[in-house]
């Protein structure tokens, strides 16, 4: 709660074209009421919701029964294969490779470019997988309605201060309190909030019909798309990276609707996203099918 009271100060003497909602919700462990009640108020009055980022437990650089000690990584949680309309999509996330470019996998590979480009000595780890073993969050309601939705979590958790009745027992003191706090630590998840927050409220949003030319058998792709229906775009990126790639690896810039690259779509995955007058980019779109 203190990083998201802290990052509506900041962003509150900023103005963005996009709306910005701070949040907190209640009965997370009562089966997810406030963000079920919210998930399915934005799903029946039709919110147009670009990204929703949890954060849960992003304070503490410790871990129980391992000792773990590091304030230099922040897990990202994402799902890959889509909770909603999966049985509609699975053949088609099959036949084109698609198992790990789901869009809140998108969200995640972007929270980790822009929060690592902004904030210093922090690596963003890609967790595949919607949360932890067997455990849920905030965000799963919403995923759970077809939203882009991720988790983040500190990277080593310690469970003598999760579920525990305040308690001193052999020596280990129990419970959430504020000395087992790393503020430094807070302050640069709480950082990555913003970064990513503000590029996306800052960035047109992405390009609509976003398409990958398959007429012909050909060693070269050819995409094309249309204008984002948001904000002023200066051009966009093509992004590229090999099938086993966990990020993007190249960035090819054009202000035209259309590319031309010499790689084969057989051996490399592509997503095209908008670029603002600012720089700011958006989410990136995997391309459809064009014939």
């Amino acid at each position: 709660m203190a990083g998201v009271i802290e990052a509506a100060r900041i962003m509150s003497q900023y103005k963005f074209p996009a709306t910005i909602i701070f949040v907190a919700v209640s009965g997370e462990e009562q089966s997810l009421l406030g963000s079920g009640f919210m998930a399915a108020k934005a799903k029946k009055e039709n919110w147009n919701v670009d990204a929703m980022m949890n954060n849960d437990m992003i304070g503490s650089n410790n871990s129980s029964e391992t000792n773990i000690i590091d304030n230099t990584r922040l897990r990202v949680f994402s799902e890959g294969l889509p909770s909603l309309d999966l049985d509609k999509n699975a053949k088609s996330i099959r036949q084109f490779g698609l198992e790990n470019d789901g869009k809140s996998r998108q969200l995640a590979r972007y929270v980790k470019e822009i929060g690592e480009r902004y904030v210093d000595q922090l690596e963003v780890k890609l967790i595949y997988r919607n949360d932890r073993f067997l455990r849920g969050g905030d965000h799963t309601p919403f995923v759970e309605n077809g939203f882009t939705a991720v988790r983040l979590t500190e990277m080593n958790e310690n469970f003598d201060h999760q579920h525990q009745d305040l308690r001193t027992e052999n020596g280990v003191r129990y419970g959430d309190l504020q000395e087992f706090m790393d503020f430094e630590y807070l302050r640069k998840n709480t950082g990555v909030n913003i970064a990513v927050l503000a590029n996306l409220a800052k960035a047109p949003s992405s390009p609509t019909e976003v398409k990958i030319d398959v007429k012909n058998l050909s060693n070269s792709t050819f995409l094309y798309w249309k204008a984002p229906i948001n904000g002023t775009v200066k051009g966009y990126y093509v992004l590229m990276r090999e099938t086993s790639s966990p990020v993007w690896e190249k960035k090819f810039f054009t202000s035209a609707t259309e590319l031309r690259l010499p790689y084969s779509k057989d051996n490399y995955l592509f997503a095209v996203q908008s670029i603002g007058n600012d720089g700011n980019e958006s989410l990136p779109v995997v391309p459809g099918i064009g014939r």
